[in-house]
């Protein structure tokens, strides 16, 4: 009897045990996807792939162009010091595993203009980390830049709130490193309410602080455009004013507001969400703005599948979509010749960085003369492919002219190599471009130097010092079709 009553209790205690394992299984399992979904939603994504096929992919670059190892020492500047190294998991020579790779057949090559190795050089935020970095010159100090960048904690990767921390950052002596003068402060951007997140998307209603800012100077003052709730869509994009977030001591600031035209003197001191001709998108990403060759100001949406582009009102509105216009001057056979192949459904074109002009002779040269005919605008674009939860970015350039109705100009050939990248795997991401002269905000010269700024897989920010006319280099005209 008694045997017979512990099998009816067996017979009820397994199903029932199963059930509990099933369920905190399917808890583990939700919190996993949760996490997941936020990194993606702020264009990152969590690397977790160790395998022997991915370190058999990794490409090695340094051997091919240069002899010199790279450089290691730096100084803190009496800040505590960051991680600094790529950790993938693998703790053997990864140098001696990497097939041999020639980024000079396939890519457009940069070299640093002042780093000893001509390699990229770091970024360094004391003792905190960052992604999606900035950089933009100093308006007072010689020789001092400003850096922002998105902060990142590793280790929580949907924190609380989310903030852009920032410094004033100076070289080390060797040229290797762009490190904080003193320890960062997060940026006074306010949140922006729960926005209009449905079905998948609702819980990003629960966002708090801005996402992926881009910090950059347009013709007259410093602007940041970044990512929050939106009161038009689920996510979108506010534009503010740069000086109204630091403090860069105003008296002595060329840029100061009360110096302006009406774009900044009074517009955009609050942070004033950007409009699009509809349709939107639940979520909106990586748009930029662009001056005219007058100095009127313009939101670029898309660059894929085709470009989508508006004027600026100073409340944010926007007018009627203007890229028909630039159809019908010849973007769409050029885009379409010129573009990068999409040849899988792992794989995306996506706007990347702020804009910049440029005239397209050396400033150095007395005969050169910004006009409507040289100068451009332009700005880095990347195609990325996604596999194995790992993303790798291959950066492009796109110029387009500074007049309506402001066709595509050309397009990069080949994208481009940051040199220091040692493997095609490893993941680079271009977020910002900006020249690095002291008081040189929107306009340049093809002798002049530029920076752009990147993440290296979601754990070190890094920036390199091209000339710009190496970052141009190799263009496919579209007046060549």
């Amino acid at each position: 009897m008694l045997v017979r009553e512990l099998r009816r209790l067996i017979l009820f205690l397994i199903p029932l045990l199963l059930l509990f394992y099933g369920f905190f299984q399917c808890l583990n399992s939700s919190s996993i996807i949760h996490s997941y979904q936020i990194g993606d939603w702020i264009e990152r994504t969590i690397y977790t792939s160790n395998s022997p096929l991915e370190q058999n992919n990794r490409e090695s670059v340094a051997d091919q162009l240069d002899s010199q190892s790279r450089h290691s020492s730096s100084s803190d500047n009496g800040l505590l010091k960051a991680p600094t190294s790529y950790d993938d998991g693998n703790n053997d020579n990864t140098a001696s595993e990497l097939s041999t790779f020639e980024p000079i057949e396939t890519h457009t090559v940069l070299f640093s203009v002042t780093t000893p190795d001509r390699k990229y050089f770091k970024l360094k935020f004391g003792d905190q980390l960052g992604i999606n970095p900035n950089i933009i010159p100093h308006p007072i100090l010689e020789n001092t830049w400003t850096i922002v960048a998105q902060h990142h904690d590793p280790v929580n990767m949907a924190p609380p709130r989310f903030v852009e921390i920032t410094c004033d950052a100076v070289f080390d002596a060797n040229n290797s490193e762009l490190c904080c003068v003193f320890p960062p402060i997060a940026l006074s951007i306010a949140s922006t309410g729960p926005g209009k997140c449905k079905g998948d998307l609702e819980y990003i209603s629960l966002n708090v602080g801005p996402h992926d800012a881009r910090v950059f100077y347009g013709p007259r003052g410093p602007f940041t455009v970044y990512g929050s709730n939106s009161q038009e869509t689920c996510f979108g994009q506010w534009l503010q004013d740069f000086r109204a977030l630091i403090n860069w001591g105003t008296s002595d600031d060329p840029t100061e507001a009360g110096a302006q035209e009406p774009e900044q003197g009074t517009f955009f001191q609050l942070g004033t969400e950007l409009h699009r001709p509809e349709p939107y998108s639940p979520m909106e990403k990586n748009w930029f703005i662009f001056w005219d060759y007058d100095g009127q100001m313009y939101a670029h949406y898309d660059i894929a599948p085709r470009r989508v582009f508006a004027m600026l009102g100073l409340d944010g509105s926007a007018g009627p979509d203007l890229a028909p216009l630039a159809i019908s001057a010849g973007d769409e056979r050029c885009m379409e010749k010129y573009m990068p192949r999409l040849v899988s459904e792992h794989e995306s074109i996506h706007q990347a960085t702020n804009s910049l002009s440029i005239t397209m002779c050396q400033r150095s040269d007395p005969s050169c003369s910004p006009s409507h005919t040289n100068t451009f605008v332009f700005t880095v674009f990347q195609h990325k492919t996604f596999r194995g939860f790992h993303s790798v970015y291959e950066p492009y350039v796109m110029v387009f002219r500074q007049t309506s109705p402001f066709q595509v100009y050309g397009i990069s050939r080949k994208p481009l190599w940051i040199y220091g990248r040692d493997a095609r795997s490893r993941m680079f991401y271009v977020t910002s471009v900006s020249w690095k002269a002291r008081g040189q905000r929107y306009h340049g010269y093809l002798d002049d130097v530029l920076f752009l700024g990147f993440g290296i897989e979601d754990r070190d920010t890094a920036g390199i010092d091209v000339l710009a006319s190496d970052l141009l280099a190799g263009l496919s005209l579209c007046s060549e079709m």
